[in-house]
């Protein structure tokens, strides 16, 4: 059993790691950006590529994040994990970046309530597919607090999850209400032509979400 994590006090986060690079996916893939990865996860998907996050990190103040991100000196900020939401003391983070005007991303992987992010950050709402194994995990009155700004991503290990990403779209008219969905491929396991010919013939209007670090690197570089 993973022992439990004890969360940092009042000013600090426990994180895994900080650094600059691309953004891989999402409508922000290929602008420069700071990302900030938080500790542990709740969550154990059957793909995951940062399984190193579930670790506890080392605790930082948020005053200390804050003076790295200004040094990498990237407009675009992307608060990731792990689970970043497992952590309440990362509201107050997003928030501070907000107020220092930099572009935010959340990273959340769909488990947890999204009702207390800043309005000013754009949530990346990860929806759990069957193949994941976690999609039993879902919160699903997410999707009814989802705004045109933020963006919903399901990650398609095959046709099935395809299935399941079209229905869960359509009961919950995503498409309707004009949010931004995703559909990105399993790395090396579902092939990016196979996902595209699904949506052309269902003529989803979804975005492909190809994870561009992992083209430019390899798929198990870190701090990419």
């Amino acid at each position: 059993m993973t022992e439990p994590l004890t969360f940092a006090s009042k000013e600090q986060l426990n994180i895994i790691e900080v650094f600059s690079s691309v953004q891989g996916e999402t409508s922000f893939a290929g602008l420069p950006t700071t990302f900030i990865r938080l500790a542990a996860c709740n969550l154990r998907c059957a793909w995951c590529d940062t399984s190193y996050s579930f670790g506890r990190g080392d605790a930082r103040l948020i005053s200390q994040i804050l003076e790295q991100v200004e040094a990498f000196g990237c407009q675009n900020v992307c608060v990731t994990g792990g689970e970043p939401l497992l952590q309440k003391n990362v509201h107050i983070l997003m928030s501070s970046l907000c107020d220092k005007n930099y572009t935010v991303s959340l990273e959340t992987g769909g488990s947890l309530p999204i009702d207390r992010v800043d309005p000013r950050v754009h949530i990346i709402l990860d929806v759990k597919c069957p193949d994941s194994q976690m999609s039993d995990r879902n919160f699903w009155p997410n999707l009814s607090e989802i705004r045109p700004q933020d963006e919903v991503k399901f990650v398609v290990n095959g046709y099935q999850d395809y299935l399941y990403a079209k229905e869960v779209c359509e009961k919950f008219q995503l498409f309707s209400r004009k949010i931004p969905v995703l559909l990105s491929p399993v790395f090396d396991v579902l092939e990016a032509k196979e996902l595209v010919g699904w949506i052309l013939q269902d003529k989803l209007p979804v975005r492909l979400n190809m994870q561009l670090h992992k083209f430019i690197w390899s798929s198990t570089t870190r701090g990419v």
